[in-house]
Formats: structure tokens, sequence, C-alpha cells
């Protein structure tokens, strides 16, 4: 698989991920267990964002160095950026389905954080090696990019038509799997997932919930990942702008779990969305949509999808006052 950035770039990467980790596993574990509240979300989710714009500068540079041209350095930086606000978006789906987890097994506010914790370190591993397998078909078999994209189209079909609906985990496979395989406590035993009961050792209500989270991860990334190929099929830029996403999916999860009613026609959008990025991927052969128009139809659709859902939600406690 071949790509742009110079190998100095790439162990860049891994070190800014690596200290990340070591700040969330390590430094922050020294706070304790904690209800994560509305600011210190806003500055997490600011300090990520940030931070991810300062990498895609840092390849801009790189980019230009090693190539010598401004061109091709702002298409490939625009391409992170595009598959950036691809995989943010999409996560904002995810974070709905994780907040009705946490919900359905009235996991305490202060046990979620080490939840997501341990559910970004599984979701960096598991991409990375879905990205690196995608990567690779799609250099032995361009038709893929064919399969990507119906499936991409089906599945925004799909969201549309379950955009508004409330899903029921009580009839979730992978859960009912889950308790006829292991035995479950009751009670949760602080932040352990595994606690003694009668003299046996048997799981918490924290283990079904960090299992129902990775089995979410997965069919998230069978979404998203194919989504960013759409954009590039550079497997840096696709493996960077998904982690950097996900570094920041912790913060981005409990600043949204407090407006996530404000913004519940956000599903329709992002249903929008990833039609349109799988009808890209099947014209691809037949007209490539530039990088800038993705990367505007993006933004276009999640802001007017943000205004209307606010708009609405405004609206409705005044008609309630007419009647």
């Amino acid at each position: 698989m071949e790509t742009i950035a110079p190998l100095w770039l790439w162990a860049t990467f891994v070190g800014i991920v690596l200290v990340s980790l070591f700040i969330d596993f390590v430094v922050l574990k020294k706070q304790g267990a904690h209800a994560v509240g509305m600011r210190e979300a806003l500055n997490w989710s600011l300090i990520w964002i940030a931070l991810s714009f300062v990498f895609n500068g840092l390849f801009w540079w790189a980019v230009k160095d090693s190539t010598g041209s401004v061109a091709i350095a702002n298409t490939k930086s625009l391409e992170f950026l595009t598959g950036y606000l691809i995989e943010k978006s999409l996560a904002v789906d995810n974070i709905f389905v994780f907040l009705m987890i946490f919900t359905y097994f009235a996991v305490p506010a202060h046990y979620q954080k080490r939840v997501l914790m341990i559910g970004i370190v599984g979701a960096i591993v598991l991409r990375t090696v879905m990205i690196l397998v995608g990567g690779w078909l799609l250099q032995q078999f361009h038709w893929i990019l064919y399969v990507f994209g119906a499936f991409l189209i089906l599945t925004g079909i799909k969201m549309w038509w379950a955009a508004g609906k409330e899903p029921d985990l009580h009839d979730n496979p992978a859960l009912k799997l889950l308790r006829k395989l292991i035995p479950v406590s009751k009670n949760y035993d602080g932040e352990k997932f595994w606690t003694i009961e009668n003299g046996k050792r048997i799981a918490t209500p924290l283990f079904l919930v960090i299992c129902l989270v990775a089995v979410t991860d997965v069919i998230f990334a069978v979404d998203s990942i194919p989504a960013i190929f759409a954009i590039t099929s550079d497997p840096f830029i696709v493996l960077t702008s998904n982690v950097f996403a996900i570094l920041g999916l912790r913060a981005m999860y409990f600043l949204l779990a407090a407006v996530a009613n404000k913004f519940h026609l956000l599903n329709y959008g992002l249903a929008v969305i990833l039609v349109f990025i799988g009808v890209k991927m099947c014209l691809i052969d037949v007209f490539k949509i530039p990088v800038m128009v993705s990367l505007g139809v993006i933004v276009g659709v999640l802001s007017l999808t943000m205004l209307l859902s606010v708009r609405s939600a405004t609206a409705q406690p005044k008609a309630k006052t007419k009647t």
C-alpha cells in the first residue's frame, strides 16, 4: 500500500497516540471515578480538535516538503480534514447508541468514563487492522469500491428509515448471547468487571456494557471505514483521520449526551451523507467528485440538520402552550 506520508510522520503519529493514551490512563486516572461535567467535556473536545488541526498542518508541511508542491499538499490536507469530519459526524450516531446502552444498564455517570477509555483503545486497534486489510483489498481488487459504495447507500437508506425510532436493546442478540454464556451479577462493584458472589467469580453489569460497546464499534467501523476510502486510498490519511476522531470520542460523548435531545434530526443528515459518499464511491471511475465538494456537502448537511433540530426543538414548547 502506497502512502505519501514520510516515515518520520508515521512515527510522530504513533507517538502522539501513545502520549494521548498515557495521559488518559495514567495522568487522568489520578482524578478517580467521577462524572464528567459539561465544561470538562467541552475543554477536552476543543483540545482534541485543536490537536487534529495541528497534526493536519504538520501533514501539509511534510507533503509540501517531500513533493515540493503546494497543490498536492493542499489536496492531501483537505482529504484528511474531510475524512476527519466524516468520522466525527458518523461518531454522533455511535454516541447515541452508547447513551442508550448506559441508560439501559443504569451505568452511574462516574463509571462511564472508564468504559469509554477502554472502548477507545479497542476501537483504535480494531480499526487499524480493518483499515490495513481494507486498503490491501482495494489495492488487489478495485471492484470492491463498488461493493463498499452500494453498502453505504443501503446503510444510509436504512439509517433514514430507522431515524426517530427508539432502538430496543432488550432484544439485542449480542446481549442475549452474553447473558447465556456468562453469569452476571445484578449489582455493580465499583469499576470492576468481575466480582465474587457466593464464592463464585462472575461478571458485573459493567462487563456486559464494555462488550456491547465493543460490538457497537465493530458495526459502526464497517460503515465509517469504507466512507473514508471514498475520499482517499492513502492508508495514512484513512488511519490518522479515523484515529484522531476516535481520540476525541469520549469527550464528545459527554458533550453530546447533555444535549442529545436538541439534535434529534441529526440521524437524517447522517443518512444523507452516507448515501452521498456511497454514490461518490460508485461513480469514482465515471466522475470523480472533488474533495472540496465532498467537504462542502458534509459540512452543509450537518449544519442544516443541526439548525433544523434546534429550531424544531424550540418550536415544540410553543405549540403546546397554544393548545
